[in-house]
């Protein structure tokens, strides 16, 4: 894989994208930045250089993705908004392809299904609530993951069950058939995508990660 210098970052304006932002930064990463209201973005460096635009607009994709090696998003639903899961993943895909991109990581819920899962009760009844709750943004989410398993890209789904918005750091379990604990810090997350993003580990996989 190209070494990895410049990093496009999606979702870098929500909770766990923040997380994402700073240690790209303590790590020395350049980090091109989509966001949709930048005067409200906190976070000052010059190794940022912010894009304003939608991760649902196709030219602000290319506009973000132009001279980055690896995506990172962290992008969630927005509340009464249009669906973004399977269109923002469709136009990072496409775009990906043009510009030869390689490494793409994403982070998910522990309610998305792979063919691979073994999920234990208690992890199928997360699934099914959210299916319940929420079906529509859920065919969208999995609509996402079905558009990864088409492409050819290097991807990794990253899946997570509930998060603690916090710097603490533990040992974490990675389980490929199911989630094995019931929480995660935000730190946690994405030292795990930063990493992954590098060693590309759990290529093409969708591994689930849990506080032990």
């Amino acid at each position: 894989m190209k070494n990895i210098n410049k990093v496009a970052v999606l979702g870098g304006g929500g909770r766990t994208g923040k997380f994402l932002v700073d240690q790209l930064l303590k790590q020395k990463f350049s980090i091109k930045l989509l966001l949709r209201n930048p005067e409200s973005f906190t976070i000052q460096s010059s190794q940022i250089e912010i894009i304003q635009g939608d991760a649902l607009d196709l030219n602000s994709i290319k506009l973000l993705l132009k001279d980055c090696q690896a995506i990172l998003s962290t992008v969630g639903q927005r509340k009464d908004e249009p669906l973004v899961a399977s269109l923002a993943t469709s136009n990072i895909l496409k775009v990906m392809k043009d510009y030869g991109i390689e490494r793409y990581i994403l982070l998910a819920g522990l309610n998305i299904d792979t063919p691979f899962d073994k999920k234990s009760l208690k992890t199928m009844m997360a699934t099914d609530w959210m299916k319940a709750n929420f079906p529509i943004i859920q065919e969208d989410r999995q609509k996402a993951y079905d558009f990864l398993i088409a492409s050819d890209v290097n991807w990794t789904q990253v899946r997570v069950p509930f998060i603690e918005f916090m710097d603490e750091s533990t040992e974490i379990s990675v389980n490929l058939e199911d989630c094995l604990g019931d929480k995660i810090s935000a730190n946690d997350i994405v030292n795990f995508m930063i990493t992954e993003m590098l060693e590309s580990k759990y290529s093409r996989e969708s591994p689930f990660i849990s506080a032990i």
